[in-house]
């Protein structure tokens, strides 16, 4: 079976092993395969591979790292999330989805709400509780938390935990 290609904007060490920290503490241990990511598309067909990895590396030469902030929780429903905005890392989504129009899945059609997943698969009562016991610690991460995503990361679908096939860090000059 084919597998898809996952293209996630990479956090920088600080924000990562925070995230990755709730992740452990806070998502069923039998499903939490992966680090703490945010995908900006979910599903690529691996007949797109080597245009993928040629298109993320020209375009992290030509731009800037893109800005993002913290702005508090994400209520998944059956999860719970960390909350981002980065207008910059959604124009080069954007950029990203002109430049393979007709090959995104329907899942990949639609502006994602940016956001760091560190709770999943639980009760809808085990979400809410996590967003009451957080809520001060996000509070205090809004109002001092920007930060800027250091790289582009394709990474292969295995079933579970990913495979990185290639980080395409962000070496260009150009603001989005």
């Amino acid at each position: 079976m084919a597998r898809p290609f996952i293209v996630t904007a990479a956090l920088p060490a600080g924000i990562q092993n925070w995230a990755d920290e709730l992740r452990r503490a806070h998502y069923p241990a039998h499903r939490n395969h992966l680090h703490a990511h945010v995908t900006i598309f979910h599903s690529f067909a691996p007949s797109l591979l080597d245009e993928l990895r040629d298109f993320l590396s020209t375009i992290t030469h030509e731009f800037a790292p893109p800005s993002a902030i913290i702005t508090g929780l994400m209520d998944l429903g059956t999860g719970t999330a960390i909350a981002l905005r980065s207008e910059a890392l959604l124009t080069l989504r954007e950029l990203i989805a002109e430049h393979f129009h007709g090959s995104l899945t329907a899942q990949d059609l639609y502006e994602p709400r940016l956001h760091i997943t560190i709770q999943n698969k639980v009760t809808k009562r085990e979400a809410s509780a996590l967003q009451a016991e957080l809520g001060a610690e996000m509070e205090a991460k809004i109002a001092s938390t920007v930060f800027i995503f250091p790289a582009l990361e394709l990474q292969l679908y295995k079933d579970g935990p990913w495979e990185l096939v290639k980080r395409c860090t962000f070496r260009g000059a150009e603001e989005l």
